[in-house]
């Protein structure tokens, strides 16, 4: 398998076969690192790390797995980056290129990371935007293969609002493993009618299936992983919560719905979560709505079922391999 070159936009851009040999590169570069092997073979080369978005799993597991593989990095955060405001993004491309080997970029629009790809003559990787998360699909993938020793026939329910980046990347993924996708939550918050069919056309090819549901106990019931994420995503106004939170209680991972599921299924989470009062955001949210817990009650987030923390790792294992097999 050959991906020298190849830019890292979104899961759709690649088969099952490919999804699964940086899977198997990652775990690699796994057992590697626990044993203590250098695989510092990118020596001397460097790539630009461009943050729209702040973070901390991503920004933390491209610059430990660029170090890892011997590569320089170069962060630019919001401020430090002229890209679309003095500088157009096909020109930062074109700019970046002569300088680094890859390219990274978290932001906003997908359209943003796509331009960047066009213009740029190294690769680019998807750090996140609005509408898909691969990096974190590929981690995801690599948590539930070491729980369960496989992917086809593994059975996702994701909870809470899918229709961005996360709803959106996990059908993605799913579909293209073979695996079977449920959406369960509110109508409002279905994922986007035009994906949701090209990911059951994909599903149909590959023996996995896409389901939508408002229903907790039939979307729940039987689920290998069940999934979710905060309830407002980043840059969104104050306002949107006391209507989310209205929306989407009935659908918070909680013990019953872990019961429901099974005793053999496990708990994931992209982080941060929102599962106590021990963040600002979470104070404020607990004073103004009188809540304790949202997406996740702190009863599963801090049970032997959840695998968030592992899942956070394989973020540095899996972005390792994208850039080992790209650059």
């Amino acid at each position: 398998m050959n991906l020298k070159g190849r830019d890292f936009l979104k899961l759709l851009d690649f088969t099952p076969e490919e999804i699964l040999y940086l899977l198997d590169l990652a775990a690699q570069l796994k057992e590697k690192k626990k044993k203590g092997i250098a695989v510092d073979t990118l020596r001397g080369k460097n790539v630009a790390l461009i943050f729209e978005k702040t973070s901390t799993r991503t920004r933390c597991a491209f610059e430990v797995a660029a170090h890892d593989l011997g590569l320089g990095t170069t962060y630019l955060d919001p401020s430090g980056s002229q890209i679309g405001k003095k500088e157009s993004i096909a020109d930062t491309a074109r700019v970046l290129s002569g300088m680094f080997e890859g390219i990274e970029y978290r932001g906003y629009g997908q359209e943003i990371v796509e331009e960047l790809a066009r213009y740029s003559s190294v690769p680019v990787w998807n750090g996140l935007t609005n509408e898909f998360h691969p990096t974190q699909m590929l981690a995801d993938l690599l948590t539930i293969r070491e729980q369960f020793g496989y992917l086809k026939g593994i059975r996702l329910t994701y909870m809470g609002d899918a229709r961005y980046n996360m709803g959106n990347s996990l059908m993605v993924a799913c579909a293209k493993m073979g695996m079977h996708f449920t959406a369960c939550t509110a109508a409002k918050y279905f994922p986007n009618e035009v994906l949701t069919a090209q990911c059951r056309k994909i599903a149909a090819e590959t023996g996995g299936s896409v389901t939508l549901t408002e229903d907790v106990k039939s979307g729940t019931r039987g689920a290998d992983v069940i999934y979710t994420d905060v309830w407002v995503s980043m840059g969104e106004p104050d306002q949107v919560w006391e209507e989310r939170i209205r929306d989407l209680s009935p659908y918070q991972v909680n013990a019953d719905v872990m019961k429901n599921a099974g005793e053999n299924a496990v708990f994931m989470h992209c982080l941060p979560a929102f599962h106590d009062l021990k963040t600002k955001i979470g104070a404020e949210m607990g004073e103004r709505f009188g809540i304790r817990e949202m997406e996740v009650t702190d009863e599963v987030f801090e049970s032997s079922q959840s695998r968030v923390f592992e899942e956070a790792e394989n973020r540095m294992h899996t972005i390792k391999a994208v850039m080992a097999a790209t650059i």
